[in-house]
């Protein structure tokens, strides 16, 4: 008998058709719980669209397509991540991202200066992201790269930063926020907007390196930005389901999009996360309406695709 959750037939059926828009999977330069071909496999298997493969290290592109030659029936979408890796905000990775078919669009996460100067704890029992080691293991060897900066010293976005976002603008990327500071996030998203950016996610706005209050949550929603509830910030302790829950009424369901941040071999199966936070959600009462928007409808449009029958029109969820 498996030791984690066990999603309901009601809410198996519910995220149908919903993409997984946050996950990490093997290959990758640390252990994950499962590969992409066997996820693409499991996930057709359970009626669900697709997910986009992140890396906080590499490029994935190339790999969906890859994925999508074995497994048609499901979309898997590439991404970029702009660590120190790739060059932080680099212009040139992002155009060669683009031109090889990556959809999403990540602003510094390991190597932000936010998350480095993050001086918040773990809440007690918490469990630490696995990256956590990795960053140390090369910081030991004497590879820690300098933070990336998003703004300068005035608080005022960068001119990289800003031609970053005209290339996510031009190829029609989805903007998500990376592990930035709350202040940052939001000049980076009325920046975007500025840019022409059509489809921003605030990365996590719960996770212990963002916090991002209550009031900028319903600010940035306002902009049109999708705030982004992974399962695994309450799932592995970083704050109370309470807050993750209660968030969500404030700032508006509609405005939320669920993903599973998953792929820790110590966490649930991935084609289970958006299963395992509908059943959450549920019992939190959100209505079964409420909760496909969320997990399906808002996932789909987030990655461009065709919304479904169901779907409430623009402006009515």
């Amino acid at each position: 008998m498996s030791e984690h959750p066990q999603p309901s037939a009601r809410a198996r059926e519910l995220v149908r058709g919903a993409f997984d828009v946050h996950i990490h999977i093997a290959p990758d330069v640390m252990r994950r719980r499962v590969d992409d071909v066997t996820l693409a496999k499991r996930f057709a298997e359970v009626g669900m669209a697709g997910f986009v493969l992140k890396s906080h290290y590499v490029p994935t592109a190339e790999r969906a397509e890859v994925v999508r030659g074995v497994r048609p029936d499901t979309t898997v979408l590439g991404a970029i991540t702009l660590n120190a890796s790739v060059g932080g905000m680099n212009p040139i990775a992002v155009e060669i991202a683009a031109r090889s078919g990556a959809k999403f669009v990540w602003l510094p996460t390991v190597d932000s200066a936010n998350q480095r100067d993050c001086q918040a704890a773990e809440p007690e029992g918490a469990t630490p992201p696995m990256w956590a080691r990795i960053q140390a293991e090369l910081a030991e060897s004497g590879m820690a790269a300098e933070a990336v900066d998003v703004l300068d010293e005035a608080g005022q976005v960068l001119a990289k930063t800003r031609q970053v976002l005209r290339l996510i603008a031009k190829h029609d990327m989805v903007l998500a926020t990376g592990h930035l500071h709350a202040d940052e996030i939001e000049r980076v998203v009325q920046a975007a907007e500025a840019e022409g950016v059509r489809r921003v996610v605030v990365t996590h706005p719960e996770f212990t390196s963002q916090r991002v209050g209550i009031e900028r949550q319903r600010r940035l929603a306002e902009r049109g930005a999708l705030l982004e509830r992974c399962l695994t910030t309450p799932y592995t302790g970083k704050v109370d389901w309470d807050v993750w829950l209660g968030n969500i009424r404030e700032a508006g369901y509609e405005h939320s999009v669920i993903s599973s941040d998953l792929g820790q071999p110590f966490n649930p199966p991935v084609e289970d996360g958006l299963a395992i936070a509908a059943d959450v959600l549920l019992e939190g009462g959100f209505t079964e309406e409420e909760v496909r928007t969320m997990t399906v409808h808002n996932s789909r449009w987030l990655v461009g695709a065709e919304p479904l029958p169901d779907a409430p029109a623009k402006g009515e969820a």
